[in-house]
Protein backbone atom coordinates (compact mmCIF):
# COMPACT_ATOMS: atom_id res chain seq x y z
CA UNK A 1 0.00 0.00 0.00
CA UNK A 2 2.40 2.23 1.24
CA UNK A 3 6.71 2.11 0.13
CA UNK A 4 8.94 4.87 0.93
CA UNK A 5 12.60 4.30 -0.39
CA UNK A 6 15.53 5.52 -0.31
CA UNK A 7 14.49 9.10 1.16
CA UNK A 8 16.80 11.77 2.47
CA UNK A 9 15.53 14.75 3.60
CA UNK A 10 17.88 18.05 5.37
CA UNK A 11 16.53 21.26 7.25
CA UNK A 12 19.75 23.32 6.17
CA UNK A 13 22.66 21.56 6.57
CA UNK A 14 20.93 19.30 9.19
CA UNK A 15 20.36 15.45 7.73
CA UNK A 16 16.93 14.43 8.81
CA UNK A 17 16.26 11.30 7.32
CA UNK A 18 18.90 9.09 5.86
CA UNK A 19 18.60 6.63 3.32
CA UNK A 20 14.92 5.82 4.84
CA UNK A 21 12.69 3.05 3.67
CA UNK A 22 10.53 1.49 5.32
CA UNK A 23 6.16 0.10 3.90
CA UNK A 24 2.80 -0.15 5.19
CA UNK A 25 0.34 -3.13 3.81
CA UNK A 26 -2.78 -4.15 5.00
CA UNK A 27 -1.75 -3.72 8.64
CA UNK A 28 -0.77 -1.92 12.04
CA UNK A 29 2.81 -0.28 11.83
CA UNK A 30 4.85 2.36 14.27
CA UNK A 31 8.05 4.14 13.91
CA UNK A 32 9.65 5.03 16.67
CA UNK A 33 12.56 6.87 17.96
CA UNK A 34 13.44 9.99 20.34
CA UNK A 35 12.63 13.19 19.79
CA UNK A 36 14.85 14.32 16.75
CA UNK A 37 14.85 11.30 15.12
CA UNK A 38 13.10 12.23 11.79
CA UNK A 39 9.54 10.37 12.54
CA UNK A 40 7.47 14.07 12.41
CA UNK A 41 9.34 14.63 9.22
CA UNK A 42 8.60 11.45 7.35
CA UNK A 43 5.23 11.91 8.44
CA UNK A 44 4.83 15.10 7.08
CA UNK A 45 6.59 14.08 3.55
CA UNK A 46 3.95 11.24 3.11
CA UNK A 47 1.26 13.44 3.42
CA UNK A 48 2.92 16.07 1.15
CA UNK A 49 4.12 19.30 3.73
CA UNK A 50 7.64 18.00 3.26
CA UNK A 51 9.68 17.21 -0.10
CA UNK A 52 12.52 15.50 0.32
CA UNK A 53 15.49 15.82 -1.29
CA UNK A 54 15.90 12.41 -2.68
CA UNK A 55 13.83 9.06 -2.73
CA UNK A 56 10.50 8.22 -3.76
CA UNK A 57 7.00 7.60 -1.48
CA UNK A 58 4.24 5.80 -3.60
CA UNK A 59 0.52 5.35 -2.51
CA UNK A 60 -1.37 2.13 -4.02
CA UNK A 61 0.96 2.51 -6.81
CA UNK A 62 0.67 6.93 -7.05
CA UNK A 63 4.25 8.46 -6.56
CA UNK A 64 3.47 11.36 -3.67
CA UNK A 65 6.42 13.62 -4.44
CA UNK A 66 4.65 15.85 -6.68
CA UNK A 67 1.14 16.68 -5.22
CA UNK A 68 -0.24 18.66 -2.30
CA UNK A 69 -1.21 17.23 0.65
CA UNK A 70 -4.90 17.84 -0.49
CA UNK A 71 -4.49 15.73 -3.18
CA UNK A 72 -2.27 13.20 -1.18
CA UNK A 73 -5.92 13.20 1.15
CA UNK A 74 -8.07 12.25 -1.76
CA UNK A 75 -6.32 9.14 -2.24
CA UNK A 76 -7.35 7.71 0.89
CA UNK A 77 -4.75 9.01 3.11
CA UNK A 78 -5.67 11.02 6.52
CA UNK A 79 -3.46 12.13 9.16
CA UNK A 80 -4.04 13.17 12.68
CA UNK A 81 -1.22 15.51 13.64
CA UNK A 82 0.18 16.20 17.12
CA UNK A 83 -1.59 19.39 17.90
CA UNK A 84 -5.05 17.69 16.86
CA UNK A 85 -5.90 21.18 14.93
CA UNK A 86 -9.75 20.79 15.88
CA UNK A 87 -11.84 23.67 14.72
CA UNK A 88 -12.45 24.50 18.18
CA UNK A 89 -15.77 26.60 18.17
CA UNK A 90 -17.18 24.33 15.64
CA UNK A 91 -19.57 21.44 17.25
CA UNK A 92 -18.24 18.33 17.45
CA UNK A 93 -20.91 17.12 14.64
CA UNK A 94 -19.71 20.17 12.38
CA UNK A 95 -15.74 18.94 12.96
CA UNK A 96 -17.21 15.17 12.29
CA UNK A 97 -18.53 16.96 8.81
CA UNK A 98 -16.13 18.71 7.74
CA UNK A 99 -13.42 15.72 7.78
CA UNK A 100 -16.01 13.59 4.94
CA UNK A 101 -16.87 17.65 3.28
CA UNK A 102 -14.20 17.72 0.45
CA UNK A 103 -13.22 13.96 0.02
CA UNK A 104 -15.05 12.41 -3.27
CA UNK A 105 -17.25 9.67 -1.75
CA UNK A 106 -16.78 10.10 1.68
CA UNK A 107 -19.57 12.66 2.13
CA UNK A 108 -21.90 10.20 0.39
CA UNK A 109 -20.87 7.60 3.27
CA UNK A 110 -21.00 9.96 5.74
CA UNK A 111 -24.04 8.13 7.98
CA UNK A 112 -22.11 4.82 7.82
CA UNK A 113 -19.22 6.95 9.29
CA UNK A 114 -20.76 8.63 11.90
CA UNK A 115 -22.26 5.17 12.69
CA UNK A 116 -18.59 3.78 12.90
CA UNK A 117 -16.78 6.74 14.97
CA UNK A 118 -19.45 6.67 17.08
CA UNK A 119 -19.17 3.20 17.93
CA UNK A 120 -15.83 3.70 18.62
CA UNK A 121 -16.26 6.80 20.30
CA UNK A 122 -19.49 6.45 22.01
CA UNK A 123 -18.53 9.87 24.26
CA UNK A 124 -19.02 12.01 20.98
CA UNK A 125 -22.21 10.74 20.08
CA UNK A 126 -23.31 12.30 23.23
CA UNK A 127 -21.35 15.44 23.02
CA UNK A 128 -22.22 16.59 19.33
CA UNK A 129 -23.62 19.43 19.81
CA UNK A 130 -20.67 20.67 21.94
CA UNK A 131 -18.19 22.91 20.78
CA UNK A 132 -14.66 20.94 20.53
CA UNK A 133 -12.86 23.82 22.53
CA UNK A 134 -15.04 22.47 25.66
CA UNK A 135 -14.08 18.96 25.86
CA UNK A 136 -11.07 16.99 27.46
CA UNK A 137 -8.05 16.72 26.30
CA UNK A 138 -8.56 12.93 25.89
CA UNK A 139 -12.12 13.82 24.21
CA UNK A 140 -9.94 16.34 21.60
CA UNK A 141 -7.67 13.26 20.66
CA UNK A 142 -11.07 11.25 20.20
CA UNK A 143 -12.34 13.49 17.90
CA UNK A 144 -9.50 14.28 15.77
CA UNK A 145 -8.94 10.80 15.15
CA UNK A 146 -12.77 10.43 14.21
CA UNK A 147 -12.58 13.26 11.78
CA UNK A 148 -10.18 11.55 10.36
CA UNK A 149 -11.94 8.53 9.86
CA UNK A 150 -14.45 10.24 7.99
CA UNK A 151 -12.94 10.61 5.33
CA UNK A 152 -12.91 6.88 4.75
CA UNK A 153 -9.95 6.86 4.18
CA UNK A 154 -7.54 3.83 3.31
CA UNK A 155 -4.78 4.54 5.81
CA UNK A 156 -4.71 6.35 8.80
CA UNK A 157 -1.35 8.50 10.27
CA UNK A 158 -1.10 9.46 13.51
CA UNK A 159 1.80 11.96 14.78
CA UNK A 160 2.63 11.41 18.15
CA UNK A 161 -1.25 10.09 19.17
CA UNK A 162 -0.31 10.02 22.91
CA UNK A 163 1.35 13.36 23.22
CA UNK A 164 -0.22 15.53 26.00
CA UNK A 165 -2.54 12.88 27.65
CA UNK A 166 -2.48 11.22 31.02
CA UNK A 167 -1.40 7.12 31.45
CA UNK A 168 -5.37 6.17 31.63
CA UNK A 169 -6.20 7.73 28.25
CA UNK A 170 -3.25 6.39 26.61
CA UNK A 171 -4.17 3.59 27.32
CA UNK A 172 -7.55 4.26 26.18
CA UNK A 173 -6.38 5.97 22.76
CA UNK A 174 -4.31 2.69 22.16
CA UNK A 175 -7.48 -0.20 22.77
CA UNK A 176 -9.21 2.23 20.49
CA UNK A 177 -6.60 2.06 17.85
CA UNK A 178 -6.24 -1.53 18.13
CA UNK A 179 -9.71 -2.14 17.32
CA UNK A 180 -9.36 0.72 14.22
CA UNK A 181 -6.79 -1.09 12.42
CA UNK A 182 -9.43 -4.03 11.86
CA UNK A 183 -11.12 -1.78 9.49
CA UNK A 184 -8.20 0.31 7.61
CA UNK A 185 -4.10 0.59 7.83
CA UNK A 186 -2.49 2.44 10.36
CA UNK A 187 0.73 4.52 10.17
CA UNK A 188 1.83 5.93 13.53
CA UNK A 189 4.74 7.92 14.48
CA UNK A 190 5.31 7.58 18.58
CA UNK A 191 7.70 8.07 21.77
CA UNK A 192 5.31 5.79 23.91
CA UNK A 193 7.02 2.36 22.59
CA UNK A 194 5.75 -0.18 25.41
CA UNK A 195 2.02 1.10 24.68
CA UNK A 196 2.62 1.09 21.12
CA UNK A 197 3.79 -2.39 20.60
CA UNK A 198 1.31 -3.75 22.20
CA UNK A 199 -1.41 -1.87 19.84
CA UNK A 200 0.45 -2.89 16.52
CA UNK A 201 1.56 -5.67 14.10
CA UNK A 202 5.76 -4.31 12.86
CA UNK A 203 7.21 -1.66 14.28
CA UNK A 204 10.58 0.46 12.82
CA UNK A 205 12.99 2.03 15.03
CA UNK A 206 14.87 5.15 13.50
CA UNK A 207 17.44 6.80 15.06
CA UNK A 208 19.60 10.06 13.69
CA UNK A 209 17.12 9.51 10.54
CA UNK A 210 17.55 5.84 10.28
CA UNK A 211 15.92 2.71 10.41
CA UNK A 212 18.21 1.28 13.05
CA UNK A 213 15.90 -2.01 13.47
CA UNK A 214 12.50 -3.01 12.13
CA UNK A 215 10.46 -6.48 12.75
CA UNK A 216 6.95 -7.64 13.90
CA UNK A 217 6.08 -5.84 17.56
CA UNK A 218 6.68 -8.77 19.99
CA UNK A 219 10.01 -9.50 18.43
CA UNK A 220 10.58 -5.85 19.08
CA UNK A 221 9.35 -6.14 22.38
CA UNK A 222 11.82 -8.86 23.27
CA UNK A 223 14.56 -6.86 21.61
CA UNK A 224 17.66 -5.99 24.15
CA UNK A 225 18.79 -2.13 22.38
CA UNK A 226 14.69 -1.60 22.74
CA UNK A 227 14.57 -2.59 26.11
CA UNK A 228 17.70 -0.58 26.97
CA UNK A 229 16.79 2.37 25.31
CA UNK A 230 13.44 2.61 24.88
CA UNK A 231 11.40 0.38 27.67
CA UNK A 232 14.04 1.36 30.53
CA UNK A 233 14.29 -2.12 31.15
Amino acid sequence: MLNVSDVDHYYGKAHVLRNLSLSVGAESVGVFGPNGAGKTTLVNAITGFVRPRRGEIVFDGTPLLRLQPHQITRLGIAMVPQERELFPFMSVYGNLESGAAYVPGARERMRESLDAVFQLFPILQERTRQLAVTLSGGEQRMLAIARALMSAPKLLILDEPSLGLQPSLVTDVFHTLRDVSQRISIFLAEQNVRQSLKAIDRGYIIENGQVVLEGPSDELLDNEHVKRAYLGL
